[in-house]
């Protein structure tokens, strides 16, 4: 093993810098993983979220096993493995009332050092909670979506969607396509996607939407009583992290409705609705942060059944010397949906 790797490491929004890290040490229990591949998250474009600087981007990654600790017995050398970068405990007040990616232990456990290098350390925690050898069926690409989709399956759990129901997507990037593809597992009807973007209203078609609102050239309230007999949606999902959005995902939920938090929004942003119609109207609201082991564990199978077609969400692949002009994408966030980086070298795929 060389004693040295590339990381992409985050300094500023727009100062992403390729350095030399040490390669992680590991220690009994624990395993060293080459990272085959990882994802870049749209939450790594919020700088509020940021806890400190610099650090190390990626959270998303699949990596195959270099190095195995002393007691570890349930994974080899050359096993390619999913890891979930935050792993929660059974014995805690909140992990046994359901809440595991609440309890503060969840946020703590993190992989070492990140996912956008060469090799990462996996503690033993994570591979007691959330560690996944991955067949052959699924591939590297379609892998990596599977900490991202995960948290959409956690939050769709959280809708209480009837068979039939009518769902609405507010925010048809990575994310709200994942909420549009996985709805009708849930058993969703009519699945409508919502976004100013054309470009990814069309990709929300690909991934099953049944019709689509450009809130930007139409009004989305009269739109959505237009396709779905003069009744608001049962579910609406919001995944745009501005009040705005969230006023306009409320007005499209019909009495008795669902609506859906995908994504928060800035630290002391207020967001407040008449007080009234909160009475009256019967929406439940719900959020839901990030996935647990039992997410994962569901998608993974819903994956390797061929329920998902995670492969046709990669948009763009780079190299890991290439990763400030990946994470320009993505903070640009307009004709792209899944940015992958490749430590090692691009696949000749690609």
């Amino acid at each position: 093993m060389t004693k040295t790797m590339k990381a992409a490491v985050y300094h500023a929004l727009d100062d992403i810098r390729l350095e030399e890290r040490p390669v992680p040490g590991i220690g009994p229990g624990e395993v060293l993983l080459k990272t085959l591949a990882c994802g870049l998250c749209g939450g790594e474009t919020m700088a509020w979220y940021k806890k400190s600087e610099p650090k190390v981007l990626g959270h998303e990654p699949i990596g195959e096993v270099v190095e195995i600790g002393a007691g570890v017995t349930d994974f080899a050398v050359g096993d390619r493995l999913f890891v979930n970068h935050h792993v929660g405990r059974v014995n805690s007040h909140l992990s046994r009332r359901g809440h595991f990616t609440r309890d503060p232990f969840y946020s703590r456990m993190k992989l070492d050092p990140g996912g956008v290098c060469e090799y990462y350390r996996v503690t033993a925690q994570h591979l007691a909670m959330d560690a996944h050898k991955l067949p052959d069926t699924i591939s590297t690409e379609a892998a990596v979506t599977i900490e991202p989709w995960s948290c959409v399956l956690s939050g769709l759990k959280q809708c209480n969607i009837q068979p039939g129901d009518t769902v609405a997507v507010v925010g048809a990037g990575f994310m709200g396509q994942g909420f549009v593809h996985l709805a009708p597992l849930f058993g969703a009807g009519k699945v409508v996607a919502l976004d100013f973007s054309d470009w990814r209203l069309d990709r929300a078609r690909e991934f099953g939407a049944t019709h689509t609102i450009n809130p930007r050239s139409e009004n989305a309230v009269e739109a959505m009583r237009a396709l779905n007999n003069g009744r608001l949606a049962d579910t609406v999902i919001v995944i745009a992290p501005v009040a705005s959005a969230w006023d306009q995902a409320m007005s499209l939920v019909e009495v008795g409705g669902c609506l859906h938090l995908g994504a928060p929004l800035p630290p002391d942003t207020d967001w407040v609705r008449d007080g009234n119609a909160a009475y009256f109207d019967q929406i439940t609201v719900t959020s839901r942060y990030s996935s647990d082991h039992t997410d994962t564990y569901s998608y993974i199978r819903l994956l390797e059944a061929g329920r998902i077609d995670a492969d046709r969400a990669i948009s763009h692949r780079f190299a890991i010397e290439d990763s400030a002009e990946a994470f320009r994408l993505l903070v640009e966030a307009e004709k792209s949906l899944k940015i992958v980086v490749y430590p090692h070298g691009l696949p000749e795929t690609a």
